[in-house]
């Protein structure tokens, strides 16, 4: 009993410092309706009403306005000293406490504006601000505000029979279990006692999981009609400030969310907040709460990106502008380097997770195609056979089941490439001032730890950019390649024989395909770890050391034969200009397989190749099937007729007379006839079935008719990449930036990024004329000269800015052409004495390069 009392008491003083007793008269300095009384958080009012409690502090009786307001306050006690007076309050002092509204512990749409209303007779707005303040300052007064009624079904309203007559006891019992928590020697903070004050609700309704009980509406309301007063505004941002910590304490150390899921409702209604992007909120405030938000945990962030997948665009775009602005104004406004990294600012790194909800939300949110997914290979990627050397080196091959996959994604069963259309563009949660001060060979290293307490961007690439991430991939490639060489070295030192550290093609360049698919098959059926060492070609006769420039060149080659129309492997529609699979080709899978760790090879060793694929193809190599959409520019003909079909207003039947039997021509010209259904040419394309019609036809163009090629394909392409970041980092149209470059050529970035050396600078006569020459030059010949000078004639991933070229002098006026190092993207020009022999030794020099020698 002793026990029990101590804990009521304990009880007592806690509510006395929190709420006070309610008489504005009271002159008991620990209570919090005494005049000049500072107001203190639950954690601080815990830790004083067991001081208050040990040494027998006055102790207040509740006033009358309050008596019957809380379970707390009880008559009894054996313990109370009384510095307050229980005289009658006369009508005028009431009147007064409501018009304070300080019994106002949470807030409903109708409670607001009925204290504005009262505000505005008496032109003072000091209540609401109070009110404002102290409801949007308490985690648990937040998550009691603006609940929404939902109208009970039939069902819901028999199984509620028998609650309501016991509704009044339930509502008294929830609200004195939340102070059941504090222990006499040990205080809880508000988390303990808010995770069970709605216990009985959550009881009783039962939310989806895409839904939260707090009414958005009304939230919105309630924000337009306060935001535009300025010192209303003021009390949302201190209120803010004050409830950060706190939230971010309960979500750490109490794991509040699992007891009350309707703890997100105070991260919906402050997300509401349409200022929550201005000046005000960015030094303190927003950063506090995206702290706060960021320790949400799992369950919590998919629930809220389900719920917000059902805003509007703009809305979505209004949270991203709220978190990029926040991450931008940290950049700008600090300096990062190598020394201070962006990833230890902890706002920048709690704004990007935020964010991270947001761009699941907008996934979510837009075109979804979850079904047509591609069938993974029945045969796994063959491993390294060198498992024995692992185990002797005491390291296994990281990621073996292939790359990481975002834990949320995960948890909401959505991948970025279901999406065909994301309610806003992807490219608005790209943060270029971040990606320019992101060390990414630091940020690399964090991604591989996988520590704690260092945090990678790249587990967020939706906020880097393809430049950027081609660097992570980068470093990503080398680093395999470098513990490639390591171990085969301390293998041959084991085995004692002498292994290759490199992928090494000696091939013929007459003969490139022969060599080369020969030497790859081997190296494909005997060790398939041995693709993931670096590429090192040569070719026979010739004197090229290959540094990058001579692995170049061997992928255009093999390309420009392995896509000739004349060996029959892909078909070219001169209509779009891209490649497909030849349905009826002869050759056999193996030479697909082929093709496919050319692709990856060149991802893998940084080589752009001139391959026109329709992005379907890049669909497919991330997992997903070709359907109806996708047929707009792999066969745009076809699509438009089909589309013609669906929208054709009369009688499909009678006017078209076509069955489910379609005929389409191989390479050679002869028809081929194939059911869409059993017995196809016996059943009529009809108004009803059309639908069904066009969705097998494009299942069968851009599935079934290649699908022996194309897995030949993907499979050849995983060997090389499946353990690769590459499909967590890019999205399908990243991937084909990354393999074909970009394809927008502009020269004149390409000027204000060149350097200079030998002696020649850019006010050199000859670098103005040569820079004059070459911007004279058409499409096509200055995509010799790029072929010329680098080995290829895309630019890379960010355009030719992003190209480092060199111009260095090669001696004085000669008869002797340009010369190149495409290994290093080296120019090497004499100095001509005249615009018109540089132009014609420069286009000379282009024009008819073709293998490599030593200088």
């Amino acid at each position: 009993m002793k026990r029990a009392a101590a804990k009521h008491l304990i009880e007592r003083y806690y509510h006395q410092l929190t709420e006070g007793c309610g008489n504005e008269s009271c002159s008991n300095s620990w209570c919090a309706s005494s005049v000049g009384f500072s107001r203190m958080d639950n954690n601080e009012a815990a830790v004083k009403a067991l001081e208050l409690y040990k040494v027998n502090a006055k102790l207040c009786d509740p006033h009358p306005s309050k008596k019957g307001t809380a379970s707390t306050y009880q008559e009894s006690s054996a313990h109370s000293n009384s510095a307050c007076s229980n005289k009658k309050m006369n009508h005028k002092d009431i009147h007064s406490v409501r018009d304070n509204f300080k019994d106002v512990n949470y807030l409903t749409e109708e409670k607001v504006y009925e204290i504005l209303d009262t505000c505005g007779e008496k032109e003072d707005y000091s209540p609401l601000i109070r009110v404002i303040g102290r409801v949007f300052s308490s985690a648990e007064g937040l998550v009691q505000s603006f609940r929404r009624s939902k109208p009970h079904t039939k069902e819901e309203l028999k199984s509620l029979q028998g609650k309501d007559e016991d509704k009044d006891e339930d509502e008294k019992e929830a609200a004195a279990s939340s102070t059941t928590a504090m222990e006499e020697d040990s205080p809880t903070s508000s988390s303990s006692r808010l995770g069970e004050c709605s216990s009985g609700e959550n009881d009783v309704q039962k939310l989806a999981p895409d839904e939260v009980s707090v009414d958005i509406e009304a939230v919105r309301r309630v924000y337009e009609r306060l935001l535009s007063n300025d010192k209303i505004e003021a009390a949302f941002l201190n209120a803010l400030v004050y409830l950060s910590p706190n939230v971010e304490c309960d979500l750490t150390y109490h794991n509040v969310y699992s007891r009350d899921p309707n703890y997100l409702n105070l991260f919906v209604i402050v997300m509401e907040n349409s200022n929550l992007h201005s000046p005000e909120y960015l030094e303190i405030a927003l950063p506090q709460f995206c702290k706060a938000m960021s320790k949400l945990p799992l369950a919590a962030q998919a629930k809220l990106a389900r719920l917000w997948s059902h805003y509007s665009a703009e809305q979505i775009r209004r949270m991203v502008e709220t978190f990029q602005q926040l991450i931008t104004y940290k950049v700008i406004s600090n300096e990062f380097n190598s020394r201070n990294l962006v990833n230890d600012d902890d706002a920048v790194v709690a704004a990007t997770k935020c964010l991270k909800i947001v761009y699941y939300a907008n996934v979510l949110g837009g075109d979804l195609d979850m079904e047509h997914n591609e069938e993974e290979d029945e045969e796994p990627i063959p491993e390294s056979s060198d498992l024995t050397l692992q185990e002797l080196l005491g390291e296994e091959r990281r990621n073996k089941k292939g790359p990481r996959v975002d834990p949320l994604e995960t948890e909401l069963g959505i991948r970025t490439s279901d999406c065909r259309r994301p309610l806003i563009p992807f490219e608005e949660f790209v943060n270029e001032p971040l990606n320019e001060v992101l060390e990414m060979d630091k940020d690399y290293t964090f991604f591989k730890v996988e520590t704690e307490n260092k945090f990678s961007f790249m587990t967020c690439p939706f906020i880097l950019n393809a430049v950027t991430k081609n660097l992570g991939l980068y470093y990503d490639n080398r680093i395999r390649m470098y513990s490639e060489r390591r171990i085969t070295v301390l293998y041959s030192l084991v085995q004692g024989q002498q292994l290759n550290p490199y992928l090494r093609l000696k091939v013929r360049r007459d003969h490139i395909i022969d060599d080369a698919l020969v030497r790859l098959e081997m190296i494909a059926m005997e060790n398939p770890a041995d693709l993931k060492k670096q590429l090192y070609v040569e070719f026979e006769g010739e004197q090229g050391v290959d540094e990058g420039g001579v692995s170049k060149e061997f992928f255009q080659l093999v390309v420009e034969e392995i896509f000739n129309p004349d060996i029959g492997m892909f078909t070219y529609d001169e209509h779009t200009k891209l490649f497909w699979f030849n349905p009826s080709s002869f050759e056999n899978e193996g030479q697909y397989t082929l093709i496919g760790i050319v692709l990856g090879l060149a991802i893998y060793n940084n080589c752009i190749l001139d391959v026109h694929f329709p992005m379907v193809v890049y669909r497919k190599l991330m997992g997903k099937k070709g359907t109806f959409r996708d047929l707009a520019d792999a066969n745009p003909v076809l699509y438009q007729s089909l589309k013609e079909l669906l929208e054709y207003e009369g009688s499909v039947e009678e006017d078209m007379m076509i069955t489910f039997q379609i005929s389409h021509t191989d390479l050679f010209g002869n028809a081929l006839m194939y059911d869409l259904r059993e017995n196809g040419d016996k059943i009529p394309v009809t108004n009803e079935n059309r639908k069904e019609f066009v969705a097998q036809y494009s299942e069968y163009i851009l599935n079934k008719s290649v699908e022996k090629q194309f897995k030949a394909f993907r499979r050849g392409f995983h060997m090389v990449t499946n353990e690769s970041p590459l499909k967590y980092l890019f999205r399908p149209e990243e991937i084909e930036l990354l393999i074909c470059g970009s394809r927008n050529l502009d020269f004149l970035a390409l000027e204000e990024t060149t350097e200079y050396d030998g002696g020649y600078n850019r006010d050199s006569r000859i670098i103005k004329e040569f820079w004059e020459t070459l911007h004279s030059f058409g499409e096509e010949q200055k995509c010799l000269f790029l072929q010329f000078t680098t080995g290829t004639d895309r630019a890379p991933v960010g355009g030719l800015g992003k190209l480092k070229m060199i111009i260095a002098k090669n001696g004085p006026d000669t008869d002797r052409l340009p010369t190149s190092h495409t290994c290093f993207n080296v120019l090497l020009l004499p100095e001509y004495n005249s615009k018109e022999k540089l132009r014609e030794r420069l286009l000379k020099a282009i024009t008819y390069a073709k293998g490599f020698g030593m200088l």
